[in-house]
């Protein structure tokens, strides 16, 4: 039985962790698989792992690494990048100290990282190696026994950002594979590494349950699932829900996920009385999530940009029908729209709003678009999935 190590930064909460875990399930049914994870957050991984599969830690931390790097920023001198929020937990409550001497130890923590990670890989004794982040691709293919198959695993759009793109390459071009979760994302880096050996291969992420009833699609609830970030664009959702509920009162926003924008989101919300029209649910259970999906008639994504949008997808596979702007890239690649969900251009949040209120008042079509999304679901099943990284893992690649 072929040996698969998957490298992760941390198996915290997070999309690649998720697909990590999902990904990690499927191929336990037939490799031995291990997960090579950086940092210990939390005493469990988030998402749930087949018993099979086994974890490996390299440092075990209780800092959110995101915290760590942006105190490492501070000691780079770039002062200018530290959030509003690391400001505010140190320097507001009067923790220099503890600032300083945490920053000092994401200073050490970094090179460690490098250190241990070099020498797991050079030690692994996998037949498969599997990179998770561009820093991991370019350790990966530095590092790994010559025999290893090396394949890099790009979850992140580049968002016309050049010089993302270019360290993307920089760090993939001596992989024997990479895999890319759009095909978008698979045509463009095919042109960039063409004087590579490294072969791009498309595997979209998996559906990893399909619920087995559809939602009735009758109460009047809107929801939206994901982090809260600016880059998700919940503020505009906000705005155009407020908008909404002055004519239609009796509709009600849920919104499950957590992040720095909670704040500024719940000041929105009290400030124009929407507390009894939209619940922050906060982060959830899939189990719950999937209660909540199944109650709602309609899922609304203002994401600024998106690399996949699993999220679309598990709604979808509920028959809920999906409004998405088009600048979220992974929603372009799953929705058409006026098909199997509705795309708005520009980020025109008039045209958001009207959309929204003509499904709000059309049950039937609610459930036209519902069930033409649910049966545009299937290429990203369990089965289908799971098929693609067996025929790549087995250099039988077909996409």
């Amino acid at each position: 039985m072929k040996k698969i190590a998957i490298l992760s930064l941390h198996l915290g909460y997070g999309g690649i962790e998720k697909s990590i875990a999902a990904l990690a399930n499927i191929l336990c049914e037939k490799y031995k698989v291990e997960i090579i994870c950086i940092y210990k957050l939390y005493e469990e991984p988030a998402f749930k792992l087949d018993d099979r599969i086994k974890v490996t830690y390299l440092i075990e931390s209780k800092l959110p690494i995101t915290v760590a790097e942006y105190k490492l920023l501070l000691f780079k001198g770039k002062f200018r990048k530290l959030s509003k929020k690391l400001t505010k937990d140190y320097f507001s409550k009067l923790k220099l100290l503890s600032f300083l001497k945490d920053g000092v130890s994401g200073v050490f923590m970094y090179p460690r990282r490098f250190f241990v990670t070099k020498k797991a890989i050079e030690e692994c004794k996998a037949d498969i190696m599997i990179s998770t982040r561009t820093f991991l691709n370019e350790w990966l293919s530095n590092y790994a026994k010559p025999n290893v198959i090396k394949i890099g695993w790009e979850h992140n759009h580049h968002h016309n950002n050049e010089r993302y793109a270019i360290d993307v390459v920089r760090s993939s071009k001596k992989l024997d594979y990479f895999v890319l979760v759009s095909k978008d994302l698979k045509k463009f880096y095919t042109k960039k590494l063409r004087k590579y050996p490294c072969k791009c291969v498309y595997i979209p992420n998996l559906l990893d349950t399909i619920p087995t009833r559809l939602a009735p699609l009758q109460e009047k609830r809107l929801i939206s699932v994901g982090r809260l970030s600016k880059e998700k664009g919940q503020i505009d959702l906000l705005k155009i829900f407020n908008q909404l509920a002055k004519c239609h009162p009796d509709w009600h926003l849920d919104i499950i996920g957590d992040g720095p924008e909670r704040e500024n989101l719940e000041d929105y919300i009290k400030e124009h009385n929407l507390e009894e029209k939209i619940t922050l649910h906060g982060f959830q259970s899939k189990e719950y999530i999937d209660k909540m999906l199944h109650k709602s008639s309609l899922y609304i994504m203002t994401s600024h940009t998106e690399s996949f949008g699993i999220v679309l997808l598990e709604a979808m596979s509920h028959g809920i029908p999906c409004i998405a702007f088009s600048s979220a890239e992974g929603a372009r690649e799953i929705i058409s729209s006026g098909k199997n969900g509705y795309l708005i251009k520009n980020r025109n949040t008039s045209a958001m709003m009207k959309k929204i209120e003509d499904l709000m008042k059309s049950e039937s079509v609610r459930k036209s678009i519902g069930k033409a999304a649910r049966k545009s679901i299937k290429q990203y099943t369990k089965e289908v999935v799971q098929e693609d990284w067996y025929n790549l893992l087995e250099k039988k690649v077909k996409r």
